[in-house]
């Protein structure tokens, strides 16, 4: 009966990947069937960790994510736990050995959201590590499957990515974050004269990233190769619909890709795919 248990575990990794991220589920829908559980495991544990500090508003978030974090490394040494989340996770840990360190780096972003931080630069790419940086170094951990090496070489470039969707998410949510969550993430900049220059200077730090992810994740691995670049360039996509707006406009919607955009953006990563040309 444990392998009920463990299924059942991994189903709600799931079911909150899906609810809660269709582009993401959808983009792992596209891994080989292998990685996939394993990427939902992830997902759902930085999902229930987001939820702590950014929704559950009527509670004491320090206390409840003190709690989320100890229930984590309980669940990891004990190889259990009763929370269906965090025993899926504990068994993705466990199963590639991921390094614990990159769990400590982000729970410490997530404790930094429990506070209003004014970020300097220190402490936003601290924070940008730790919350998005690690979140795709966890996943390399799966798309190498045990091989260090190859996990050494791809590392920088995981990094990259991760912090390219992230910063794309706070370009995005700036006005939710600002008006909803007293949040101003970027370095220097004032959401009430949030500037073009302040605009640009963001899109070029973002475009590097992305260029430097890119030539990650051509050398990653087949079975993780079309899914990750999928939500490369529906981020990309995103990325660039922001690049052609005003600041203003940022500052009063929340940009969004459609849905025949991202079909669209999916057959054309599927011909490349077909044609080798990632």
């Amino acid at each position: 009966m444990m392998n009920l248990f463990h299924e059942v575990s991994r189903e709600c990794s799931r079911i909150t990947t899906e609810r809660y991220s269709t582009s993401f589920s959808s983009a792992i829908n596209l891994l080989h069937k292998t990685l996939r559980p394993h990427i939902h495991n992830i997902y759902g544990f930085v999902r229930f960790a987001d939820e702590i500090v950014d929704t559950f508003h009527d509670h004491d978030k320090a206390i409840l994510l003190n709690e989320f974090k100890h229930e984590t490394y309980l669940a990891i040494e004990r190889r259990i736990s009763l929370n269906p989340i965090l025993h899926s996770f504990q068994e993705t840990v466990n199963y590639y050995n991921i390094d614990l360190k990159l769990i400590d780096s982000f729970f410490t972003s997530m404790e930094q959201d429990l506070n209003k931080i004014q970020y300097d630069k220190t402490n936003y790419e601290q924070y940008i590590y730790g919350s998005a940086e690690v979140v795709g170094l966890m996943c390399l951990y799966v798309f190498c499957e045990g091989d260090k090496v190859l996990y050494d070489q791809l590392k920088s470039y995981a990094q990259s990515l991760g912090a390219a969707f992230q910063k794309v998410n706070f370009l995005r949510d700036i006005k939710n974050d600002f008006e909803g969550l007293d949040r101003m993430y970027f370095p220097s900049c004032d959401f009430r004269n949030f500037s073009e220059a302040n605009k640009f200077a963001i899109e070029q730090d973002i475009q590097k990233d992305f260029d430097n992810a890119y030539q990650g994740i051509v050398r990653l691995p087949v079975k993780a190769r079309f899914g990750v670049y999928v939500a490369y360039k529906y981020y990309l996509s995103l990325f660039r619909k922001i690049k052609k707006l005003q600041p203003q406009n940022i500052l009063e919607r929340r940009i969004r890709i459609p849905n025949y955009g991202k079909a669209m953006i999916l057959a054309k990563a599927g011909l490349r795919s077909q044609l080798n040309l990632l």
